[in-house]
């Protein structure tokens, strides 16, 4: 056998042994190869004739965290909806005297600006009444 023979096959060797090892499959991070992301999702819930709201966030699927943000804000009114849902991110909602809005994006700020810009094109003195973020 070659030189270059013999170290192929201890290459070979060595990825069994530490495939074979335990606890193996779990270990890995977002770059290796076979790792899969979490995801978690968020959403708000609101009801425009009484305002209030429920929220829900780090929830493993979509109907999942929309259903507990209604659940929220049905507790106090029959006409919830859910304006914004998100994955990953953050999400807010806005009120104003004439109407609401909703907007997500990576981070507070940038969920907040896009809530406040979608109300204003409905009502004025739009202002934050509830943002939430996902941890990841």
């Amino acid at each position: 056998m070659s030189v270059r023979g013999f170290l192929c096959a201890g290459c070979a060797w060595a990825l069994l042994a530490a495939a074979a090892a335990p606890g193996a499959a779990l270990e890995g991070g977002p770059d290796d190869e076979g790792y899969a992301a979490q995801e978690f999702y968020g959403a708000i819930a609101y009801s425009p004739t009484t305002r209030a709201h429920g929220w829900a966030y780090d929830y493993t699927s979509h109907d999942e965290a929309k259903r507990h943000a209604l659940a929220q804000c049905s507790r106090h009114a029959e006409d919830c909806v859910v304006p914004v849902w998100f994955r990953n991110a953050c999400g807010a909602l806005a009120v104003g005297a004439d109407g609401y809005g909703s907007g997500w994006g990576a981070s507070r700020k940038l969920a907040e600006t896009y809530a406040i810009k979608s109300c204003g094109r409905y009502s004025g003195g739009c202002a934050v009444v509830r943002w939430v973020c996902t941890t990841k």
